[in-house]
């Protein structure tokens, strides 16, 4: 390569690197010049700490070359809470109907335990901290709430949970929970009840701790802690709680931790929280891009359903390269990254008729409005 050209090819990217065969390539960006970048949020003052990771001038490739540990908190195969699941849902379906969650717990029954480590690695490389949001070549991208409901079917509805105020109103006596007993396996065995037998008031809140832990939060610790008691004991007396908030904060929350632990000279170490739903989501903007192939699936109102059947099986590091690409590609502002909005779009009847714009139904006014509106979120369960 010419000197003039090196100097250039320098210039806009960060990290060349060359292969055993000889041959240099290099991706990680920056898709502007760090001089010029302009920030989106001008209420705050600049902190480079927060600057994305693809701005940084070094990053160690061999670091992500095993990341079995890095995903531990990942859901857990479908096959090890699938039988107790059926056993709660013949029981509670119609309590869980209700207050809007029926939908959210079949995601359980789906291989949500499948994840691409380079995708989601290379996305959390343009997560900046201080917006909250992916920056992309085309501006700030993030999930938002219409993502969470058609992924999960959770309406942008009900009460915040504060841990504090929920813990006077809710606790009920004589539950029966066997604390000493936290890993999941061994928390499944202590509470599952014998065929045949009622569900309990204690199994269903154990029931509906060992999800929010394992299914939906994905704790680091991997077992059952005390501090989703309060909020399994609140959705087990029909607390319409506003799931979807406190999802999307936990995610935003996740990806922070996530993107400050790129930066450690160790390497990240097991990244917890919500990423399975970073996965789906970039399943969901990346399926036309990189032809992401589906697979057809039992019955499911959810797309969250399908587009755990889009996740590449195949990890390589390799791949940072074709995902860095597919991100930079984002120029301008496509449908992609609003792939929620179509008309054959699979999900609650009340998001599939109400998602174009002249023909929402007037009886759906609260539920755009909760869409739209700003409001303060929290993620703590303590």
């Amino acid at each position: 390569m010419e000197e003039a050209s090196l100097k250039i090819y320098q210039s806009q990217v960060l990290l060349p690197f060359s292969l055993e065969n000889g041959s240099i390539h290099a991706f990680l960006g920056p898709f502007a010049g760090q001089n010029n970048k302009k920030f989106g949020n001008i209420l705050l003052p600049e902190d480079a700490t927060t600057i994305p990771f693809i701005y940084s001038p070094k990053i160690d490739l061999n670091l992500f070359a095993d990341t079995t540990n890095f995903f531990r908190a990942f859901p857990p195969v479908k096959e090890r809470h699938l039988s107790w699941l059926t056993r709660i849902e013949a029981s509670m379906s119609s309590d869980w109907k209700e207050i809007g969650i029926f939908e959210f717990i079949q995601l359980a029954k789906f291989d949500l335990h499948l994840f691409d480590p380079q995708m989601l690695l290379s996305a959390i490389f343009f997560w900046n901290r201080e917006t909250r949001a992916f920056e992309f070549p085309c501006g700030f991208v993030c999930p938002t709430l219409l993502d969470i409901a058609a992924i999960t079917g959770l309406l942008p509805l009900g009460e915040r949970f504060h841990p504090n105020a929920f813990e006077e109103e809710v606790l009920i006596k004589d539950i029966s929970i066997t604390w000493d007993k936290k890993t999941y396996l061994a928390f499944i065995t202590a509470h599952m009840g014998q065929p045949g037998t009622p569900v309990s008031s204690s199994e269903h809140i154990a029931f509906l701790m060992y999800w929010l832990s394992a299914c939906v939060f994905c704790t680091p610790s991997l077992q059952v802690p005390k501090y989703y008691y309060v909020l399994a004991q609140a959705l087990h007396l029909k607390k319409k709680i506003c799931l979807s908030k406190l999802l999307l904060a936990s995610l935003y929350t996740c990806l922070d931790e996530a993107s400050e632990s790129l930066s450690r000279e160790s390497g990240p170490r097991n990244l917890s929280g919500p990423l399975w739903l970073l996965q789906l989501w970039l399943n969901a903007i990346l399926e036309k891009r990189l032809y992401l192939p589906s697979t057809p699936i039992s019955l499911c109102e959810l797309e969250g359903a399908r587009l755990t059947t889009l996740t590449p099986r195949k990890r390589l590091v390799d791949n940072f390269e074709k995902y860095i690409r597919a991100f930079l590609s984002f120029i301008e502002f496509t449908e992609d990254l609003a792939s929620f909005l179509r008309q054959n779009l699979i999900g609650p009847v009340w998001l599939r008729q109400n998602n174009q714009v002249g023909s929402i139904n007037p009886s759906s006014t609260d539920i755009w409005f909760g869409f739209l509106s700003w409001d303060v979120i929290f993620s703590g369960m303590r």
